[in-house]
C-alpha cells in the first residue's frame, strides 16, 4: 500500500503511539489507549490509513485498547448501539469503536483471535453493522454528511472497509439473505432484525438512494410496512384506522388475509396488523380467525377459549407490541389453552399486579409508551407460542434460557406460576434437596448483573433463575461430583433423566473413559441402538462449543428435542440452542442447520456423529439403556478423532 507524505507521518505517529501502549505497564495503559485513539483518527482520516491501521488490529486488540472500556468484553456488544456511538458527537467514542469493528474484521479474516467472539460470530455483528450504516457504505449526501464531513469520512473509511472484505459487490443481497436466515429461525426478539429491515427500507427507497432492492428485500419491507392492500404504501396508524371503518366485510378479510400470510411467510408483525386485530374483535369478530391465520387446531383452540383469547388481544395486543400477534396466533396453533390450568393461569396474570422492580425493569427495556403489564403480557403470548424462540441475549445465562425454553414447550402452567411469583413478589421459590430457596434472599448468580436485551419474561425471570440456579451449585459442590448431577433434575423438574454421564474428569479437565461415554449416548438416543425408541422428554446436554477454527470457547447448555432421519436417511439431532443465532460454524467442517434438513422452526440439527464429536455432559434414563458394546468401534473412533482436533486438543 503506497502513503503520501501526510499519511506517512500520521501512519509513523500512529506507530509510535502503539508502540507505547504495548510496553506500558498495565496499571499506566489507559493514558497510553488515548494517545493512540487520536493518533488512529489522524490515520483514519488519511487515504489507505483504514487499510493500516487494520494491519495492526492484532497489535492493539492484544496490547488491551478496549480493557475497561464498554468494549472489553466482544461477545456482549450490540451492534444496534454502533450507530448510536456513531452519532454521539464524541470523537473518542466513535474512534474506539470503529477500531473495535476493525478488530473484529480481524478476527473474521483471521489476523488475530477476539475473546469470547468466534470468526463467524464476527461476521453475523459485522453484517449486522453493516445493514444498520448503509450511508456509511453507500455515500449519500446528506444534510448529516455535509455537516459532519470530518466524522463521515471517518466511519465512511472503516465500512467501506469492512464491506470490501466480506464482499462489497453482493452487500445488500448478502444482508437480505442474512436477515431471513435469522428470522427463519423464529425468534421472539426481533427488534434487531426490524431495525436492519428500516435501514434497508430507507436507503432502497428514499429519493437518495439508488440500489435496486434485492430479491427477498420487499417482502420484508412490506412485512413492517405495507402487509396489507389497504396500507401498502404505509399511510400511517392513524389514517389506516379511519380506512377501517370505511370498508365491508370482503375488504376486511382481504387486509386479514393479507397480514397473516405476510407474517407466517416472514414471522415479523406489523403495527399495522394490530391495528387491524383490534378492529376486528370489536367490530368483525367472525375475521379474528382469518386475521390470525388459523388452522382447524387453532380455530378450535379459539372457540372453545374465546372471551380469554379477545381480553388477551385488548389486554396485550397494540402497535408497539405487534409481534404479539405471531404469539397469540402459535399459542393457538400449539394449542396451548387446551393445557390443564394454562387458561386459569393466563387469567390470573392478566389481573397480576405487577412490583415496582419488574415494571422498572421492563420500562428500562420497552420504554413507556404502554404500560408495563402491556409489554409483559405481549412477552407471555410470544414465549407460550414459540418456546424456541427464547434467547440468552448478550448474558452467559443459556441455563435460564434453556429452563425458560422447556417450561414454555412441555409446562407452560409451572412457566406461568414462577412468572406470578417473579412479576408480583420479586422472588421465586424452588426446593433443593428438601432445602427451599428463596431467590429474592441469594445473592447474584454466576451471570452477575444481567442485561435487558431479552424478551419481556426473560426479562422478569433471568435474575431469579441465575441466583437460584448459582445457589444450588454451590451446595453441589464439594461432593466429588460435577454439580449438575444434582442441580439439573432439581432446576429443571421431573423430566429430567436420572442417569448422568459425562466426557470430562472434573478434576483435572482431562477427557476420561470418552469411548464408554460417546457408546453409552449412542445406547440411549440413536434409533438403531436404542431400540428403536424416540426421545420423550427434552434432553438435558452440554456442549464444548467451539469457533468455526474449532477452537474451544466454553461449555454450553443445549436441550434435545428429537434424533430422526432426514430426507437424505441420515441420522441427526434436533435440538434447541438459547443463543442469538442457533447456525453456527463449530469448526472442522460442523456446520450447524436451521433449515434444509427438515428442521421445525427454532431448532438447530446436526449428522448424529458431529453432535457426539461436540458433546461432553448429557442426562438419560438408567432404565432404558440399549447396548452400548453394539456400536461399531470404528463410529466411535471416528467421533474421537474429531473430538481430539477440537475443543478436546490439549485434554
Amino acid at each position: 500500500m503506497l502513503l503520501n507524505s501526510g499519511t506517512t507521518l500520521a501512519a509513523e505517529s500512529f506507530q509510535r503511539a502503539l508502540l507505547k501502549l504495548e510496553q506500558a505497564p498495565r496499571f499506566a495503559r489507559p493514558g497510553y489507549a488515548n494517545k493512540l485513539v487520536y493518533a488512529a483518527r489522524k490515520l483514519l482520516l488519511e487515504p489507505g490509513g483504514a487499510e493500516a491501521v487494520f494491519a495492526e488490529a492484532h497489535r492493539f486488540e492484544a496490547a488491551g485498547l478496549f480493557d475497561h472500556s464498554d468494549w472489553a468484553c466482544p461477545e456482549r456488544l450490540q451492534s444496534r448501539l454502533v450507530p448510536v456511538t456513531i452519532k454521539s458527537g464524541n470523537e473518542v467514542l466513535v474512534v474506539l469503536e470503529l477500531l473495535s469493528e476493525l478488530r473484529l474484521l480481524a478476527g473474521v479474516t483471521g489476523r488475530c483471535q477476539v475473546t469470547g467472539l468466534s470468526a463467524e460470530q464476527a461476521g453475523h455483528f459485522l453484517k449486522e453493522v453493516l445493514a444498520l450504516c448503509l450511508e456509511y457504505v453507500f455515500v449519500q449526501s446528506t444534510e448529516e454528511s455535509r455537516s459532519q464531513a470530518a466524522q463521515f469520512r471517518l466511519v465512511h473509511a472503516v465500512m467501506s472497509l469492512i464491506a470490501e472484505q466480506l464482499g462489497y459487490e453482493d452487500l445488500l443481497g448478502q444482508l437480505v439473505e442474512e436477515i431471513w436466515r435469522l428470522l427463519r429461525q423464529r425468534p421472539i426478539r426481533v427488534e434487531p432484525a426490524r431495525e436492519m429491515i428500516t435501514r434497508l427500507s430507507v436507503y432502497c427507497f428514499n429519493s437518495g438512494g439508488s440500489a435496486y432492492p434485492p430479491p427477498g428485500a420487499e417482502s420484508l419491507i412490506s412485512a413492517l410496512y405495507g402487509p396489507a392492500p389497504a396500507c401498502r404504501e404505509d399511510p400511517g396508524l392513524d389514517v389506516y384506522r379511519d380506512r377501517l371503518q370505511h370498508m365491508d366485510t370482503r375488504q376486511l378479510a382481504d387486509e386479514a388475509g393479507a397480514s397473516a400470510r405476510s407474517m407466517w411467510d416472514t414471522g415479523l408483525v406489523s403495527s399495522y396488523h394490530a391495528v387491524l386485530l383490534r378492529y376486528l374483535v370489536g367490530n368483525e369478530s367472525d375475521l379474528v380467525t382469518q386475521a390470525l391465520g388459523l388452522s382447524s387446531t387453532g380455530t378450535d383452540c379459539l372457540l372453545c377459549y374465546r372471551d380469554l383469547v379477545y381480553t388477551l388481544i385488548d389486554r396485550a395486543v397494540y402497535a408497539e407490541t405487534s409481534q404479539a400477534v405471531f404469539g397469540l396466533a402459535s399459542t393457538l396453533e400449539r394449542a396451548v389453552l387446551h393445557q390443564p390450568s394454562v387458561p386459569e393461569s393466563l387469567w390470573r396474570q392478566l389481573n397480576l399486579p405487577l412490583s415496582d422492580q419488574a415494571r422498572q425493569r421492563i420500562e428500562i427495556a420497552y420504554g413507556t409508551e404502554q404500560p408495563a403489564d402491556v409489554f409483559l403480557n405481549a412477552g407471555v403470548l410470544s414465549i407460550l407460542g414459540l418456546p424456541l424462540g427464547v434467547g440468552q441475549g448478550d448474558n452467559p445465562t443459556c441455563q435460564a434460557a434453556r429452563a425458560l425454553s422447556l417450561w414454555s414447550y412441555s409446562s407452560p402452567d409451572y412457566l406461568l406460576q414462577l412468572l406470578a411469583w417473579a412479576s408480583r413478589d420479586d422472588n421465586i421459590q424452588m426446593t433443593f434437596h428438601d432445602r427451599k430457596l428463596n431467590s429474592r434472599e441469594l445473592p447474584a448468580g454466576g451471570a452477575g448483573e444481567i442485561g435487558v436485551d431479552l424478551d419481556p419474561v426473560s426479562l422478569i425471570l433471568s435474575p431469579h433463575l441465575d441466583r437460584v440456579y448459582g445457589e444450588m451449585s454451590r451446595l453441589a459442590e464439594g461432593r466429588g461430583e460435577d454439580p449438575h448431577i444434582h442441580v439439573n433434575p432439581e432446576f429443571h423438574g421431573w423430566r429430567v433423566g436420572r442417569g448422568f454421564a459425562i466426557a470430562v474428569d472434573i478434576n483435572t479437565g482431562k477427557l476420561k473413559a470418552f469411548d464408554a461415554f460417546v457408546r453409552l449416548f449412542f445406547a440411549n438416543y440413536h434409533p438403531a441402538y436404542n431400540g428403536g425408541h424416540p426421545v420423550v422428554h427434552p434432553v438435558l446436554v452440554g456442549i464444548a462449543a467451539t469457533d468455526s477454527l474449532a477452537r474451544f470457547i466454553g461449555w454450553h447448555a443445549i436441550t434435545i428435542l428429537r434424533v430422526a432421519l432426514d430426507a437424505s436417511g441420515a441420522t441427526r439431532v434436533y435440538f434447541y440452542n438459547p443463543n442469538n443465532d442457533k447456525g453456527q460454524n463449530w469448526g472442522n467442517g460442523i456446520q450447524v442447520a436451521t433449515e434444509g434438513h427438515g428442521e421445525f422452526y427454532g431448532e438447530s440439527s446436526l449428522p448424529f456423529n458431529e453432535f457426539v464429536s461436540r458433546l461432553y455432559l448429557f442426562h438419560y434414563d438408567p432404565v432404558e439403556v440399549g447396548d452400548p458394546g453394539s456400536v461399531p468401534s470404528g463410529e466411535v473412533q471416528a467421533i474421537t478423532e474429531k473430538t481430539l482436533a477440537s475443543w478436546a486438543v490439549d485434554r
